[in-house]
């Protein structure tokens, strides 16, 4: 196991291709959190990857039950915080999401606004 310098303890190595692969197959290849189709399009599948729910930095285990499938959006999202569950996780995800879609449309309606008035 790799030493986390940053809390000098012990942290699980990241999950191997084969071992992620099969993560994804579990969960069909879509996003646990915002479902996000990893077979959609090619630039879906670019995106996907796995998560570790309780973070590998906060001693978050490699067992499958705390890995899922997770676009990279979301895992941004999720960052290394620590969650009672996994449906903690992906309500904050979500919520998060809906706050930053809210902030890019009131961007755009202030951008578009003085190209519709000139």
């Amino acid at each position: 196991m790799p030493l986390d310098i940053t809390t000098f303890t012990l942290v699980d190595k990241p999950v191997t291709l084969q071992e992620g692969l099969k993560i994804l197959e579990r969960d069909g290849y879509r996003c646990r959190y915002c479902g996000l189709d990893g077979t959609a399009s090619f630039e879906n599948a670019l995106v996907m990857s796995v998560d570790f729910v309780t973070p590998r930095a906060r001693k978050g285990k490699k067992d499958p039950n705390n890995l899922v499938a997770c676009c990279w959006s979301c895992n941004t999202i999720k960052g290394k915080r620590i969650y009672r569950n996994f449906d903690d996780a992906k309500a904050h995800v979500l919520a998060k999401r809906e706050e930053l879609r809210k902030v890019w449309k009131a961007k755009c309606a202030k951008a578009a606004a003085p190209a519709a008035a000139g």
